[in-house]
Order: structure tokens, then sequence, then C-alpha cells
């Protein structure tokens, strides 16, 4: 086998490493597809990879190689990986295997809370209130139909317009469906941790995205920008005072504010400062030249996988007696 079918193991540390300037550089939207069927893509171009080294190592021993009746002098004669590099490849795609299905088992299990809790919030509109001024709080929940739940004490810290503008942003999240981006790129971040910063990525994309949505319907920009600053900073406020936050199907729970994590410390230039920054700024451009890039990578990643499996094929074919 040749040294390409290593290549697409070492691309998703080279996506790690442009993750987070493709997300601020790009429209949020194009942002959030680019990257999350890049994880994905690039989880499977490494799973099937990791296969063939093992089942290229496995064929090496005598007994394998007996019971499929391969030639083990033409095995030997061939470029084939060590037992060592198939010993690694299997340990590596077995702990995959089990992240990945450990991830999926989770997401179900939220993803069914989420409709769950979304079918019993009170009342039949989109919109939940609840009846809180000591917490602020904003988020959508999935579901049939999904809900939005919004504490008296966000609404209090809020003006009229800005109120808008915080609807506009939950229900984008609900009408483009992130919290499935979300469940795509972390499953492929379980399977190869490498990919984690495209999820990171991803998480903050889709909350530019909807950012960018709030925008265009409310039509001002600034607007938008103020609302996410005074709803982050409120929640802050709340959660320094001890007040415990409303239950969530979380994982699946999208808000104005993000992750709770990107509260930590608002003094940074964290995700909320970034995304403020970025509805201040102009409108975000397509840059069609790094989408081809991206393209360019993930096609080579594809080609080096495909050319793995034929000589792999190649292998058994002329191995075969």
């Amino acid at each position: 086998m040749h040294l390409a079918v290593y290549l697409p193991l070492l691309v998703p540390l080279a996506a790690a490493l442009s993750a987070g300037r493709l997300a601020r550089r790009l429209d949020p939207r194009l942002a959030t597809w680019l990257l999350t069927g890049s994880a994905v893509a690039l989880a499977a171009a490494t799973a099937t990879v990791l296969s063939l080294l093992v089942v290229a190592g496995l064929i090496q021993i005598p007994l394998i190689a007996q019971l499929g009746r391969l030639s083990q002098q033409v095995i030997q004669q061939d470029n084939a990986p060590s037992t060592t590099v198939a010993l690694l490849s299997a340990v590596a795609l077995s702990a995959a295997f089990a992240a990945a299905a450990r991830m999926t088992w989770r997401r179900v299990r939220v993803l069914l809370a989420a409709a769950v809790q979304a079918r019993h919030l009170p009342g039949t509109g989109e919109v939940v209130i609840m009846e809180d001024d000591g917490v602020a709080e904003a988020f959508t929940v999935p579901g049939r139909p999904g809900r939005i739940v919004v504490s008296t004490g966000m609404l209090t810290a809020l003006t009229e317009t800005e109120r808008e503008a915080l609807l506009a942003h939950e229900r984008a999240h609900l009408r483009s469906h992130h919290h499935w981006f979300t469940a795509a790129a972390q499953l492929a971040a379980a399977a190869n941790p490498l990919l984690r910063p495209l999820a990171r990525a991803v998480a903050f994309t889709i909350e530019r995205w909807a950012d960018e949505d709030a925008a265009t319907a409310c039509g001002d920009r600034r607007l938008v920008a103020r609302t996410i600053a005074r709803a982050s900073l409120a929640k802050a406020a709340a959660a320094r005072s001890g007040t415990a936050a409303p239950s969530r199907a979380t994982s699946f729970a999208l808000g104005v504010t993000g992750d709770p994590a990107d509260l930590a410390d608002l003094s940074s230039a964290g995700p909320v400062p970034r995304r403020v920054a970025a509805l201040l700024a102009a409108p975000p451009q397509r840059r069609l030249i790094l989408v081809i890039a991206v393209a360019a990578v993930l096609a080579a990643t594809g080609v080096c996988t495909l050319e793995a499996l034929r000589d792999l094929h190649d292998l058994l074919e002329t191995a075969s007696v």
C-alpha cells in the first residue's frame, strides 16, 4: 500500500488548525455547512483508512492468510503496513467506534428528551414565558413543533425592540434545524478527537447564522448586536448571583447567549464578543476561494482513500491462490 493511505489521517489536523479562521471569515450559513460536511467526511475517511490498515495487517497473519487462501509470499512482497501499525490502527478504530456509539446514544436520548420537553411545556404557542425574574434565559427546544423558552428575567433586561431581535434569533435556530448541525459535528469529533475544533467552530457559526438571520428580519445589525450583549450580561449577572438556571434538554437547546462556557469571561475575545463585533462590521462575504480550497482538500482526501481501497483490492486479487 502506498504512502497516500496515511494522508487522510493527517488532514484532520490541518482542518483543526484552520477551522477557527474559516468560521470567522466565511458567511456563517456557508461556514456551518462547510465545517459540518468536512467534519463528517474526514471522520468517515479516517475510519475507512484505519479499517484498511487493520485488514492489511490481519492478512499477514499466517492462519488468516491460510483461511483466506492468500499467498503469504505475495503479501510479504507487497509494501503492506507492519503488524504494529495494524495493531495501533485496530486500537484507534475500536476507540473511535466506541466513542461514536456512545455519542449517538446520548444524542438520541437528548433529542427524545427535548421532544418530550417541548410537548409538555405550558401553553400551545411557539413562545413559552417562564415566570422567574431571577433567571435570565432564552433558548429553543427542538421538537414537533419546537418551542422557544424565555424567562421574565430576560424579558425585563431587554427593551421591546431587543425582545423582537431575541425572538428572531431563536426562531432562526428552529427554522434552520441548527441542532442537527451540532449533532453531526460532535459525532464526527467523537469518532476523531482531532476534529473537536471543527465541532467548536460549528457551535460558533450556528450562533452567527442565527445572528445574521435576526439582523435580516429586524433590518438592524446594531440592534441584534446590542441584544446579544445585553442578554449575555444579564445571564452572566444571574449566574454570579447563584440563581439556578432552568432545566434544559441540553446539547440540543440553543440560545442567543450560546453555550454557558461562552460567558466565562466576557472581557476576553470569546464567542460572544466576537459575534457582537461581527454584527457591528459589514455583512460577511462568501469568499469563494476559501470554499474552493476546502473542497480541493476534501477531494484529495477522497482520492487518497479510494486509492488505498484500490491498493488493498489489488493486493487481495494478486495474493488469491
